[in-house]
């Protein structure tokens, strides 16, 4: 073994995509670093090809972090090796500790493509069967490249992806990708890509497509309904006490604007009120989609043709209704958004739920 200094520059990173990142490591090592600098050497083997720049074995954080440091050389222990052996001692040496199936299945197939190992070879490389390589071998064909450079950056956890996002890559490739995204943006637990998963493989065409574009309100939607379930309300009750508590909050915002509650306000406080209802507007306009998708059309009630062309269904919303929530500043007379307008035992109770 030889220590030397090498530039950071001049070393070659071919194996770092077989790791995962892990961001809040890597702001450890970082401030280690800062204050008390390198410690530990990185590991560099010759390269098997003839190519002059040295190969990293071990030490990519370190030199993430390095490089973040604005420095440029890294203290280096080079082994006198081949690049296979070099690999295999190192993973040896850690003992396979913290290392994903996913991280196991980069290097197996790594081995394979660039050294021409044999499924054979590399059981016995590994100790493991034939049936084992296979596996780790199908993890990387399987799941889509996007997904695992997902991974690798540590915006999903490997854990999560082996186990749900790999069977949901092999019924529908492009639903994964999409999902992975949205997953990786909100950082979810592998317990709640393991629901998000459940949910995909049990729900309908529609259900699903709603789940793939935003899972988070998914997750937080299913929250809410065993929030209502631990309480002793079931989605239906729910869903009416919902209703009735926005149609009792927009008659008692309508007649606090008809009482001149608008002329109290200051102006900055105009602008809030006219934002949140704007915000309400699209909230509700988005409701109501969801509502008109859940009924399907085949089971929509049929109009009543002695009502007149527009009138509303008995005991439903009409327009009108849905205007005196969204226009509340201007808000005037009309006959109550929902019910009769005398409250309820489930308007009642559905408002003072509602009101912080």
């Amino acid at each position: 073994m030889i220590t030397m200094d090498l530039e950071i520059s001049e070393l070659d990173l071919r194996y770092e995509t077989l790791r995962v990142r892990c961001p809040e490591k890597d702001r450890r090592l970082l401030a280690s670093l800062s204050e008390a600098g390198q410690l530990v050497p990185i590991v560099v083997v010759a390269a098997d090809d003839g190519a002059e720049r040295r190969v990293v074995v071990d030490g990519y954080r370190r030199i993430r972090a390095l490089l973040r440091l604005r420095r440029d050389v890294v203290d280096a222990l080079e082994w006198q090796t081949s690049e296979i052996e070099a690999l295999l001692l190192r993973r040896s040496l850690s003992n396979g500790s913290g290392e994903t199936s996913l991280e196991q299945a980069w290097l197996v197939d790594e081995l394979r493509r660039r050294f021409g190992l044999t499924i054979e070879e590399l059981a016995r490389h590994f100790d493991r069967s034939p049936s084992w390589v296979s596996r780790r071998l199908a993890l990387v064909r399987e799941l889509p490249a996007s997904i695992q450079d997902l991974i690798r950056q540590g915006r999903i956890v490997p854990h999560a992806a082996a186990k749900h996002l790999v069977p949901l890559a092999r019924a529908n490739p492009d639903q994964c990708e999409r999902l992975a995204m949205n997953i990786a943006a909100h950082r979810l637990s592998t317990r709640e890509v393991g629901e998000i998963h459940a949910a995909w493989r049990d729900g309908s065409a529609s259900a699903r497509q709603h789940i793939v574009e935003d899972p988070d309100l998914f997750l937080r939607t299913r929250r809410a309904l065993l929030e209502e379930s631990s309480d002793g309300l079931g989605p239906r009750t729910g869903l009416l006490e919902d209703v009735a508590a926005l149609a009792a909050i927009s008659r008692r915002a309508s007649h606090r604007v008809r009482e001149g509650a608008v002329a109290a306000i200051s102006p900055a406080e105009r602008d809030e009120v006219r934002h949140g209802l704007e915000a309400i507007q699209a909230r509700l306009a988005r409701l109501a989609r969801e509502v008109k998708e859940a009924i399907g059309g085949e089971h929509a009630r049929p109009a009543d043709k002695s009502r007149g062309p527009g009138s509303a269904p008995k005991g439903g919303l009409d327009s009108e209704d849905c205007s005196c929530v969204v226009d509340l500043p201007g808000g005037g007379a009309g006959r109550p958004p929902f019910g009769n307008g005398r409250g309820s035992k489930v308007g009642a109770r559905g408002e003072g739920r509602a009101v912080p």
